[in-house]
């Protein structure tokens, strides 16, 4: 799959894809590098873009994809996230 720069992420697609993994913003943060309180703010947007910058949505997208999560669109459904059913299918879906 193509990867989208920026990356649009809201804050409840990152909450549902760390639920389905059973990761806690911790561990996601130390896997990125990023600060948990970073994490947890961009989290609180609920259904709005976070905010952070691009390279830090896109290490986010990247860990979370990477362990299977794939992200759907709003494409006029809304937005939301899945594991994949094989992991080489993991990543945004188009």
């Amino acid at each position: 799959m193509g990867k989208i720069d920026p990356p649009v992420l809201t804050g409840s697609q990152l909450r549902a894809a760390r639920a389905l993994l059973g990761v806690t913003a911790a561990e996601l943060a130390d896997e990125t590098l990023i600060e948990v309180k970073t994490i947890r703010r961009a989290e609180a947007r609920n259904h709005q873009p976070v905010l952070m910058t691009a390279a830090n949505t896109r290490r986010i997208v990247d860990a979370l994809e990477t362990r299977g999560v794939q992200f759907i669109p709003a494409n006029g459904g809304g937005p939301g996230v899945r594991l994949a059913t094989n992991p080489e299918q993991a990543g945004s879906v188009a």
